[in-house]
């Protein structure tokens, strides 16, 4: 399935309950990333959404504009059975047409401005591709 408008960038309603209560749990370096960086348009004036029910998935941040994706791992992710579940989801999202980044907890939270800069410049790669594909539509 790819994900795009008519189909609400693959939302899944499923797994809204899961998400709610993700959005009111978020780990410290999900909080901070938010807080400094993605909500109310501060990236670049594109909206951010948190815990976003996305396929069989729930993504830490997404935005539907770029189809891009963002991901926080904690220590969970350092397990190898957590790195293959990762490895698919990535794979699954892509497929979906999703650009994912990741970034671990520790890289948020003591090199919050390394991983604003890393955001800034997918989104402007975003952009630069965007406006040369409209443009030879």
């Amino acid at each position: 399935m790819k994900a795009d408008k008519p189909n609400l960038y693959a939302y899944n309603k499923n797994l809204q309950p899961f998400a709610n209560k993700l959005r009111k749990s978020m780990t410290k370096a999900e909080a901070c990333l938010w807080k400094y960086a993605l909500r109310a348009k501060a990236m670049k004036g594109y909206q951010f959404r948190r815990e976003r029910p996305v396929l069989n998935y729930i993504a830490d941040f997404m935005c539907m504009e770029l189809n891009l994706i963002i991901e926080v791992d904690g220590l969970t992710h350092e397990w190898e059975e957590t790195l293959e579940k990762d490895k698919k989801k990535d794979v699954d999202l892509k497929e979906a047409g999703f650009i994912v980044l990741r970034f671990t907890d520790n890289e948020v939270l003591s090199q919050m401005h390394s991983v604003i800069e890393q955001i800034e410049e997918v989104i402007s790669e975003i952009e630069k591709k965007n406006t040369t594909t409209s443009v030879t539509t």
